[in-house]
């Protein structure tokens, strides 16, 4: 019996825990943090062996091979040791793809990639396919694998999980755009984290497809150094193309195999230049797929957008609160600048993953007339931004900085949480605070 070692017992660690046992592994799940409640009650109902509050390295060296759960980074010593003993170390989505023969589409980016995965998810269902929805989304990848029987999977793939693979290979890859995220987990070079985001296309063939945004400088440049066997399918607010998407006339022109799609942009339920590029992405997934194009059109005109993305919470006395705790990066946060067009009180700060904010000073100059920082470090904001705002104020949590920003906006402003950073300073993820922050606006 083959010995599988899952570090980590998040969503994917479970998840690949629950395939294993499926496929007649030995599993032992082993976590250095304590397992949260609903995990453990999944591990104890299958006979699952798992350890928490360490890693018991006899038992983790025995593997034949590792999982490792994308939150864990490479330069930690228990993973440097696997390496030294040449034990293979994999992400879920490699471990699941092996169990499935269901076609893969694949979406990376900086950003976008949720909003794109979901519409797509939505295109596709609209049009009675046969579809799962996974990655960094949802229940995990292996787990609907292990439980379910879907003929395709729209999965949503972040460079961490993107970094353990060896042979997974998505028919359809996307990467929406790559700006700089993370560099703390790739030794603050970005070459390394943009490398990290085209493994999705490295095992693709000839009869596979890349989707990509041509308008990204980053994206653009690694294209024309290194080949890649897969048919590009570009998209572009400021191109044309033979085959890709384009506009025209104010229309999204889709054309992937000489099969031809239009739509008005002002017909988009998402609107927005990044929106207009995911519906772009989405509409040729789509299309590659034999979706018809009522049902795209339909599907386009009726989604409704992502909860953290953009999301519009209440007006109180003529001030919007909007909910934009996913843009947990710079260039998230400079779209969510770029897309209000009223005065912002801006909440923004966490755990810095060795941003810099330069790009957002136009944008700050311009819209934003206070800065309530919600992080614990927050002095390279105040360094960036002192002299560029009237009022600025640091605090130690969502309903302090609502209150705060509800006595410093006026009508007809936006208070805007759009943080830039990761969350795990003051919160468990940037779900918990999204809802924090909403939680607070509904009190006032």
């Amino acid at each position: 019996m083959k010995k599988i070692v899952v570090l980590g017992s998040g969503e994917s660690g479970v998840g690949t825990a629950m395939l294993a046992k499926k496929k007649e592994y030995s599993v032992f799940v082993s976590d250095k943090g304590t397992i949260a409640d609903k995990y453990k009650k999944v591990l104890l109902h299958n006979d699952i062996v798992f350890e928490e509050g360490k890693h018991t390295e006899g038992k983790i060296f025995d593997a034949d091979v590792v999982m490792k759960s994308p939150g864990i980074p490479d330069k930690v010593a228990l993973i440097q040791e696997l390496l030294k003993r040449n034990i293979p170390i994999v992400s879920e989505i490699e471990f699941a793809s092996k169990y499935t023969d269901a076609m893969l589409v694949g979406i990376t980016g900086s950003n976008g990639k949720t909003t794109t995965t979901m519409l797509t998810n939505h295109i596709l269902t609209a049009e009675g396919l046969n579809v799962g929805m996974a990655g960094n989304i949802g229940d995990s990848f292996a787990l609907q694998v292990a439980n379910e029987t879907y003929d395709k999977y729209v999965l949503e793939l972040s460079s961490f999980q993107l970094d353990g693979i060896v042979d997974f290979a998505p028919h359809i890859a996307v990467i929406t755009n790559i700006s700089p995220d993370h560099l703390d987990r790739y030794d603050y070079k970005y070459e390394n984290y943009i490398n990290s985001k085209f493994r999705i296309t490295k095992n693709q063939t000839a009869e596979d497809f890349l989707i990509y945004d041509a308008d990204d400088e980053a994206i653009e440049n690694w294209l024309k150094n290194n080949k890649v066997k897969a048919q590009l399918l570009p998209f572009s607010l400021e191109k044309s193309f033979d085959k890709g998407a384009y506009i025209e006339d104010d229309n999204i022109i889709i054309n992937t195999n000489s099969n031809l799609f239009t739509m008005s942009i002002a017909a988009l339920a998402l609107q927005g230049k990044h929106n207009t590029k995911n519906a772009m992405a989405s509409a040729m997934i789509a299309k590659l797929l034999g979706v018809r194009n009522n049902t795209l059109r339909e599907s386009l005109e009726d989604f409704d957008s992502v909860e953290h993305r953009l999301e519009p919470v209440l007006k109180i006395n003529g001030v919007q609160y909007i909910n934009d705790s996913k843009a947990t990066n710079v260039n998230a946060a400079y779209y969510a600048l770029e897309s209000v067009r009223t005065p912002i009180v801006w909440i923004v700060g966490g755990t810095d993953k060795g941003n810099d904010y330069t790009s957002l000073l136009p944008l700050v100059r311009e819209k934003v007339k206070a800065i309530i920082c919600l992080g614990l470090d927050n002095s390279k904001i105040i360094e960036t931004f002192g002299n560029v705002v009237d009022f600025m104020i640091e605090t130690a949590g969502a309903e302090e900085a609502v209150k705060v920003a509800y006595k410093v906006s006026e009508k007809g402003d936006t208070v805007l949480l759009a943080p830039a950073c990761a969350s795990f300073d003051l919160f468990e993820n940037y779900e918990d605070r999204g809802r924090q922050f909403k939680d607070a606006v509904r009190q006032l």
